[in-house]
């Protein structure tokens, strides 16, 4: 019987690429933030890399609040139910909050954690992602800071996983399934 197993086949966006895109959105939401609180929402696990790189790149205090979110369960499709694993904290209220995502797939889980921190009170919410994949967007949200659009196809590397594997590539690399004998 023949098997087949995921692995990152070709390199999407390369390593110098996402760091060059980072220090620009860097820039940007710390002039449009200047001089004022900002709390920088990472999304657990996915988001981390691109959280820490992002928030050394923002000239301003920050205060950081972690949220975790599970959709996946360990398959490449996106099933529609979205549980909290970690909810955060008052952090949030009456500051200004940017939601920092690795992917933006179906919106979904962003529009859930949206509505989530909206019921804290804070002065306002933005999304910041690295990735965008508006092909499969089902719910609308808007995306204020996007690092890359990307088409239909199952990434990992840079925070992204398939099943918690794969995260630690500095690189966003395509998925593919390989036959294992």
């Amino acid at each position: 019987m023949e098997k087949t197993k995921p692995f990152p086949k070709s390199v999407l966006i390369s390593e110098s690429q996402i760091r060059e895109r980072i220090q620009e959105l860097g820039k940007q939401i710390s002039k449009d933030y200047e001089n004022q609180e900002l709390v920088l929402v990472c999304v657990l696990r996915g988001a981390t890399l691109f959280f820490a790189d992002l928030a050394r790149e923002i000239s301003l205090p920050l205060r950081f609040e972690f949220l975790q979110t599970s959709s996946y369960h360990n398959s490449t499709e996106s099933s529609k139910e979205i549980q909290f694993i970690r909810t955060g904290s008052d952090y949030v209220k009456h500051r200004h909050v940017l939601i920092v995502e690795d992917i933006i797939d179906t919106g979904r889980t962003l529009k859930f954690l949206v509505e989530h921190l909206g019921s804290l009170n804070p002065k306002s919410i933005k999304i910041c992602a690295l990735l965008d994949k508006p092909s499969r967007r089902e719910v609308f949200v808007p995306v204020d800071y996007s690092g890359f659009e990307i088409p239909n196809v199952f990434v990992v590397g840079y925070g992204l996983d398939h099943g918690q594997l794969y995260r630690n590539l500095p690189y966003i690399a395509v998925l593919e399934t390989i036959s294992i004998d």
